[in-house]
């Protein structure tokens, strides 16, 4: 067999066993938890997990056979994840988008926020045991080795991709939410991957400071500071920002139209 295939093979196989666990402990979590609280807290960990997990070998694949094949395997796992998370999120800036809204409490929030980035932290070390396995060279030396940011732009353009492309995303996924068109899972996947694409070589296109904090915090490259600045504060502020992005009157124009063709 082509050593390559076979190295991106073991890389699926990485994947697919990673959201297997998450979806068996999903399944444990539902059954023998009742609190609906620490229901939450167990299930956003372990989505924050499963998401962390997998893009750790998705970096394996974009540094080894490209940014196209990295964003096939980010689309259909986008898709994926719709269909298994339920009501987990796997992203801090959902939550604080609910206290301002006046949907969800700052405590619940809090704790919401903490289960998911020890969730990222953690999946690290399983990560590692995997990687330091070396089964095939493309995981050579990569359970130990320091990494380095993948911001590639000064940290205030970096903090301003990541809040327009989050702005965009959640004001698309909000509008595909309210008009349900037929296929608007993949609409959003779609959508979402095209940004991360458009903004990889800028900020990495990470649009969840979870996420970024677990791969990237502590980089070489990249301040404490800096990373704050670029992957929560960047992010949060378009998330936030989209709440009143989505209310303008041309896009409520936009949405009552759909709604009349439709109807």
């Amino acid at each position: 067999m082509d050593p390559s295939l076979l190295a991106l093979g073991i890389s699926t196989l990485y994947i697919v066993i990673t959201s297997l666990i998450a979806y068996w402990s999903r399944r444990y979590v539902d059954y023998y938890l009742k609190d609906p609280l620490v229901k939450s807290l167990f299930l956003e960990g372990i989505a924050t997990a499963e998401l962390c997990g997998t893009c750790f070998e998705l970096i394996i694949v974009a540094d080894n056979w490209g940014v196209s094949t990295y964003a096939i395997y980010l689309f259909v796992l986008t898709i994926f994840w719709s269909f298994n998370w339920g009501d987990a999120t796997a992203c801090p800036y959902t939550h604080i988008e609910e206290v301002v809204e006046g949907k969800k409490s700052v405590r619940v929030a809090f704790l919401l926020i903490w289960a998911e980035l020890v969730g990222g932290l953690a999946v690290f070390r399983y990560i590692q045991l995997l990687w330091a396995l070396e089964i095939v060279p493309t995981h050579k030396g990569r359970a130990f080795t320091d990494c380095t940011t993948d911001l590639q732009v000064p940290v205030i353009y970096g903090a301003f991709v990541e809040c327009v492309a989050t702005c965009i995303c959640r004001v698309v996924s909000r509008a595909l939410g309210e008009l349900n068109p037929r296929f608007s899972t993949v609409l959003d996947s779609f959508i979402g991957t095209s940004l991360v694409v458009a903004a990889f070589n800028y900020s990495g296109g990470y649009f969840n400071p979870a996420l970024a904090t677990s791969l990237k915090y502590g980089c070489l490259g990249t301040s404490f500071m800096e990373h704050v600045i670029v992957y929560w504060v960047g992010a949060c502020a378009g998330s936030v920002a989209s709440i009143r992005v989505y209310k303008l009157p041309v896009i409520q124009n936009y949405i009552h139209q759909q709604k009349e063709k439709t109807f």
